[in-house]
C-alpha cells in the first residue's frame, strides 16, 4: 500500500488587520481580458461563496488605503499612476518629479501649457510621447484633466529590490536594454501569493498579473486579519522578489523581473507546512498550464531532508518532469549551513528537491550594506553540498539572500510573528508595506528573476541552456574564507569558498545577458557534476561528463563547450582535487568526513545522522530566516 509521507518544509526565510488595497476576488474592479484572465481553483468545495463574503466586507476601507481614486475626477482617475495617486492624497505639499505621457507626439504647444500650469519641463521624452517635469500637486491634477494626456506617473528611481541587490547582480544592464520579463509566466509554488499589493499590478494599475491561483493544501485561503491565498506570507515575499514592480516604494523594492505573470500553485498551509503530494500536484499543474500562461520557470523555495536517493525520490522526479517538459526549475538549497555535526561545518545539508541534477539549486549570499560586491559574502545558513546519498556538487549557483525585503502580507503568520521586520515605502507616509526576510528562500526568486530576464532575450534558451549559461557567467572572485555572527546567539561560524559552498560563483544577470555561447540543447546537457571519494589517495574530486555516470551531461567536460575551468572558477580546475581536508575540516578530518561520506561511496550512514526525523524537525529553519546574518 503506498504512502504519503508529511514533511514539515523550511522557509529560506502580528495579528496585524490588513491596511491594503481590496483583496482579489471577482469585486475587484480590474480589468482582464481572455488571455490574461485570472483564474482560481482549490482543492475541497464551499470556500469560495465564504470568501465572497469576507471579501465583499473588505473592500471599502482596502480601496480607501489604495487610494487610486483622484478627488472623485472621473476625467483624472485613469490617467494618474496608483503611487501618484497616494501621493496626491496625502496632501503633497512639495513640487513632485513626474513623467507625462501624451496620447500622441507631444507638440510644443503641449509641452509649453504644461508649464504655464506652473510645471518646470525637465527633458523630453519622445521615446514614450512625452516629457519629464516637476510640479505641484494641484498642477498635476490641473493637467490630468487634459484631454491630451494618457497617462502620469511619478520619476521613478530604477533600483532593484533593494539597491544593495540590484548592484550585486546586474539588474540594471537588463532593465536598461528593455528586459523586464515580459510575457514571461513565473509559477510560485509555495504559501501562496496574496496579490492585494500595488507592486502586483501591471504598468496601467488595472490588472493583476498574478494570472492564476489553485490551492493544494485543502486549507483555508483567508483569514480573519485580511490575509488572502497566503496565510504564511512566505509565497508573497519571493513573488514580490521576482516580479514586483516596486510601485509602493518608487521602484527601490521592485523585484529582478517586474513584469512577468505569476502563476500561484498554494502548497503550504498558515504554519509553513506541506506535503510531497502537494508539491507533487502543483508541479504536474504547472506543466499542465506551461502553453496557457507560458510558464518558462518554477520557483521552488522549500524542501526537505533527503531520505533516498535522487533516482528515488518521487519530489525529484516531479522537477525533473518539469525540467523535461521545458520549464526551467529553480530550487533553494537550504537553510542547514551552520549544521554541524561531528565537525561537519555543514556541508551535506543541501535539501530535497535541490539535490536533483538537473535542476538549478541556489545558495544565499548576504551584500553587506554595500553596492560593490566585491566585498559580498556567503551566508553562515546557506546549505553546503555534496548532496547526501549521490553527492551531486550543490549548490549551482549563489545570490542575495540576506535581510531581503520585498512585499508584506498583511494578516499573515510571519507578518505577525515578526512585526519589527515590516518596511516602509515611499508613497504612503506611516505604511509598511514591505517585509525584510532571510534565507536561501530569498535568494532562489532572484535567480528564478534572472532567468525571466534571460528567456526574455532569448526565448528559445532550453533549460540546460539556461542554467549552463548562468553558472557560466557567474561571478567568480571569492577570498578564501569568512566569519559571521549570529545576531540571536552571537555564535560565530566560518565559511570556505570551495565548489561546494558557492557553486560555480556569484549570479550575474548583465555577463549572463552579453553571453552568446550555447550549451548543446538537449534535455540533461548540464547535469550539475558529482564528486567521488578515492579511498587509496584520500581526497575527493569533480565527476566530469565524459564519466561513465555522467555519460549524457556534455557541458562541463573539457572538449564540449567550454571547460571545467571556466564554469567553476580557480575554485576547481578539471579532475584535480576539490576536497582540501585542512581547509575543509579543520582538526576534525574524520569525524566530519563521515558525516558526509559515510565509510563508502553510496552508504546511507550520513542519511542517519543528517537527516534522522527527529533531528530534521527539531531545526527550525524560519529563525534563520528571520534573523539572518551580521
Amino acid at each position: 500500500m503506498a504512502t504519503i509521507v508529511h514533511w514539515k518544509s523550511w522557509s529560506c526565510s502580528g495579528r496585524v488587520r490588513r491596511k491594503g488595497r481590496p483583496t482579489m476576488s471577482a469585486h475587484r474592479k480590474k480589468k482582464s481580458n481572455k488571455s490574461n484572465e485570472r483564474h482560481w481553483a482549490a482543492w475541497g468545495g464551499g470556500r469560495f461563496l465564504l470568501l465572497a463574503l469576507i471579501l465583499v466586507a473588505n473592500q471599502s476601507f482596502a480601496q480607501r488605503i489604495r487610494g487610486i481614486q483622484d478627488d472623485g475626477n472621473a476625467a483624472a482617475s485613469g490617467k494618474l499612476s496608483p503611487d501618484l495617486a497616494q501621493m496626491l492624497r496625502g496632501n503633497a505639499r512639495k513640487p513632485m518629479r513626474v513623467i507625462v505621457q501624451y496620447k500622441n507626439a507631444a507638440s510644443s504647444k503641449q509641452m509649453a501649457k504644461s508649464q504655464f500650469q506652473g510645471a518646470k519641463l525637465n527633458s523630453t521624452l519622445s521615446l514614450v510621447n512625452g516629457g519629464a517635469f516637476t510640479m505641484s500637486a494641484a498642477a498635476i491634477r490641473l493637467l490630468a484633466a487634459d484631454a491630451n494626456v494618457a497617462y502620469i506617473s511619478p520619476d521613478r528611481k530604477l533600483k532593484g529590490m533593494d539597491d544593495l541587490t540590484a548592484s550585486a547582480v546586474g539588474v540594471s544592464a537588463a532593465w536598461n536594454s528593455g528586459y523586464d520579463g515580459t510575457g514571461i509566466g513565473v509559477a510560485i509554488i509555495d504559501s501562496g501569493i496574496n496579490d492585494n499589493h500595488a507592486d502586483l499590478d501591471d504598468s496601467t494599475g488595472t490588472v493583476s498579473r498574478v494570472v492564476y491561483h489553485q490551492d493544494f493544501t485543502g486549507t483555508s485561503t483567508t483569514n480573519s486579519y485580511g490575509a488572502t491565498w497566503d496565510l504564511y506570507g512566505h509565497g508573497t515575499h519571493v513573488a514580490g522578489i521576482v516580479g514586483g514592480n516596486g510601485v509602493w516604494s518608487g521602484g527601490r523594492f521592485a523585484g529582478v523581473a517586474p513584469n512577468v505573470n505569476l502563476i500561484d500553485l498554494r502548497v503550504l498551509d498558515k504554519n509553513g507546512s506541506g506535503s510531497d503530494s502537494m508539491v507533487i500536484a502543483a508541479i504536474q499543474r504547472a506543466i499542465a498550464l506551461k502553453n496557457t500562461y507560458n510558464i518558462r520557470v518554477i520557483n521552488l523555495s522549500l524542501g526537505r531532508g533527503i531520505p533516498t536517493s535522487y533516482a528515488n525520490d518521487p519530489l525529484c522526479q516531479a522537477v525533473e518532469s518539469a525540467w523535461r517538459a521545458g520549464i526551467v526549475v529553480v530550487v533553494a538549497a537550504g537553510n542547514y549551513g551552520r549544521l554541524s555535526l561531528n565537525g561537519s561545518n555543514g556541508y551535506g545539508t543541501v535539501t530535497a528537491p535541490g539535490n536533483d541534477p538537473l535542476v538549478l539549486t541556489v545558495g544565499a549570499m548576504k551584500t553587506q550594506n554595500t553596492f560593490d560586491r566585491t566585498d559580498d559574502q556567503i551566508a553562515s545558513y546557506s546549505s553546503k553540498g555534496p548532496t547526501t546519498y549521490d553527492h551531486v556538487v550543490k549548490p549551482d549557483l549563489v545570490a542575495p539572500g540576506n535581510a531581503m525585503v520585498s512585499m508584506v502580507d498583511h494578516g499573515s503568520t510571519l507578518e505577525w510573528k515578526y512585526p519589527d521586520n515590516k518596511r516602509s515605502g515611499t508613497t504612503y507616509p506611516g505604511y509598511r508595506p514591505y517585509f525584510s526576510l532571510s534565507g536561501t528562500s530569498m535568494a532562489t526568486p532572484v535567480v528564478s528573476g534572472a532567468v525571466a530576464l534571460l528567456l526574455d532575450q532569448n526565448p528559445a534558451l532550453t533549460p540546460d541552456q539556461t542554467k549552463a549559461r548562468l553558472m557560466k557567467t557567474a561571478y567568480k572572485t571569492f577570498p578564501t574564507s569568512t566569519t559571521a555572527t549570529d545576531p540571536t546567539t552571537l555564535q560565530t561560524f566560518t565559511s570556505y569558498y570551495d565548489l561546494f559552498t558557492v557553486g560555480a560563483g556569484y549570479l550575474d544577470i548583465a555577463a549572463a545577458l552579453g553571453d552568446n555561447d550555447l550549451a548543446p540543447a538537449a534535455t540533461a546537457s548540464a547535469l550539475s557534476p558529482s564528486a567521488v571519494y578515492d579511498p587509496l589517495t584520500g581526497t575527493v574530486s569533480i565527476v566530469n561528463g565524459s564519466s561513465v555516470v555522467w555519460g549524457t551531461s556534455v557541458v562541463w567536460g573539457s572538449s564540449v563547450v567550454w571547460g571545467n575551468s571556466v564554469v567553476w572558477g580557480t575554485n576547481v580546475a578539471g579532475s584535480s582535487v576539490v576536497w582540501g581536508t585542512s581547509v575543509v575540516w579543520g582538526s576534525s578530518v574524520m569525524s566530519g568526513f563521515s558525516v558526509v561520506w559515510g565509510t563508502s561511496i553510496g552508504s546511507n550512514s550520513a542519511t542517519s545522522v543528517v537527516w534522522g526525523c527527529s533531528g530534521f524537525d527539531a531545526v527550525d529553519a524560519s529563525s534563520v530566516d528571520a534573523a539572518g546574518d551580521e
